[in-house]
C-alpha cells in the first residue's frame, strides 16, 4: 500500500450512543453521512441535515437469504420525506438500518442527487455482494462535464466511509484469476489449498481474504459439516461456485471475499475446516498461521527500531 495517503475520519456519536445515530464527515469535503437504526427513525428524520436533498439507503437481512443484505437506494429533495414514506411501506419492511448522504453546504441539487443514485446503484450490482431491492437502474448523465467530475469525488468519498460503518456494498472485488500478477492492495503472498481432490488459490486484499477465479471446490461434504454451509449454498445459487464438469468437483466462476480464512477453506473443503493451518504460503508451504506470525513480528521489530 505504499503511496497511497492516510486520511481523516470523523465519526460522531450524537447521543454518546454506538447505536444510536452517527454521522461521518472527512476533512476538507462537503459531504456528510448519517447512519441510525432503523429504531431510531424518530430522531434521525428530525436532524435538520434529513431536511436536505440527497441520497439514502436501507439496508436489512435479504428474507430469501438471512445470511445476505439486501439494500434499496434511492433519492429525494428531501430525504426525510422519502424515508417516512419508506417507513409506511410494506415492500420495505426489510430494512434495519438507514444512511443517507447530504452535502453541508446544501449544494447538492436533485439532479446531483439523481446521478450519485445511479452510479451507487451501477456500483452495487457490479460488486455483487448484496442484493437490490430496487425495481429499475436508472441511468442518468444529464449533467455538465465539471458537474459529473464534482460528482465523481463526491462518491469516492462516499465509497471511502461507507466501509469504515460496516458498509461494503459498493466494494470491488479484485479481478485477478488464478496465476496473474496480483493487484496493489494485496498481500505479496499467494496461498493455496490443496486437499481432497481439488486445489484452490487465494490471496488477501483490502481486508478480505479472496478465493481467486479458476480455483476449485469439493461437491460433496463431509456429514458432519456445519460451518458456513449455508454460505456454500448462497454461492452456488448465485452461480460464484459452479460445476466443472469434473466429477465431485465446483469451479469459482469469479473472485469471491470471504471475511476470514477458515471461511473460505470450508467451502472448498465442503466441511469443517480452521482456515489458518489448511491454506499455505504457495511454494513455501508455510501455514496462514506462521506467516501471519512472522509478519507481526516483522512489523514489531520495524516499529522498534530507531
Amino acid at each position: 500500500m505504499s503511496g497511497v495517503r492516510g486520511r481523516t475520519l470523523r465519526i460522531f456519536l450524537t447521543d454518546g450512543m454506538p447505536t444510536g445515530v452517527l454521522t461521518a464527515e472527512i476533512l476538507n469535503w462537503t459531504g456528510k453521512v448519517v447512519v441510525a437504526p432503523r429504531t431510531r427513525l424518530p430522531e434521525l428524520v428530525a436532524r435538520t441535515e434529513a431536511m436536505r436533498t440527497g441520497v439514502y439507503v436501507l439496508i436489512g437481512p435479504d428474507p430469501e437469504d438471512p445470511l445476505q443484505s439486501l439494500i434499496y437506494i434511492g433519492e429525494g429533495d428531501c430525504v426525510r420525506d422519502r424515508l417516512l414514506a419508506h417507513n409506511a411501506d410494506e415492500q420495505k419492511d426489510f430494512f434495519t438500518r438507514v444512511c443517507f448522504v447530504v452535502s453541508k453546504d446544501e449544494n447538492l441539487t436533485k439532479t446531483h442527487a439523481r446521478y450519485i443514485e445511479s452510479r451507487l446503484i451501477a456500483l452495487t450490482k457490479a460488486a455483487k455482494r448484496v442484493r437490490l431491492a430496487n425495481g429499475t437502474a436508472p441511468t442518468f448523465d444529464l449533467l455538465p462535464e465539471s458537474d459529473r467530475a464534482d460528482m465523481e469525488f463526491f462518491i469516492e468519498q462516499i465509497n471511502l466511509i461507507l466501509p469504515v460503518l460496516g458498509l461494503d456494498f459498493t466494494q470491488p472485488t479484485p479481478t485477478l484469476v488464478m496465476g496473474n500478477e496480483r493487484s496493489p492492495g494485496s498481500s505479496e503472498n499467494l496461498f493455496e489449498m490443496t486437499a481432497v481432490g481439488v486445489k484452490a488459490e487465494a490471496l488477501e486484499a483490502d481486508g478480505e481474504f479472496v478465493v481467486l477465479k479458476g480455483s476449485q471446490a469439493r461437491m460433496d461434504g463431509t456429514a458432519s459439516w456445519t460451518s458456513y454451509k449455508g454460505l456454500r449454498d448462497r454461492l452456488l445459487k448465485e452461480g460464484k461456485l459452479v460445476e466443472s464438469g469434473q466429477r465431485n468437483t465446483l469451479t469459482f466462476a469469479e473472485n469471491v471475499p470471504f471475511e476470514s480464512p477458515s471461511a473460505a477453506a470450508a467451502v472448498v473443503y465442503a466441511g469443517n475446516q480452521n482456515g489458518r493451518m489448511a491454506w499455505r504460503v504457495k511454494g513455501i508451504g508455510q501455514t496462514y498461521k506462521d506467516w501471519q506470525e512472522s509478519q507481526i513480528a516483522t512489523a514489531e521489530t520495524a516499529s522498534a527500531s530507531p
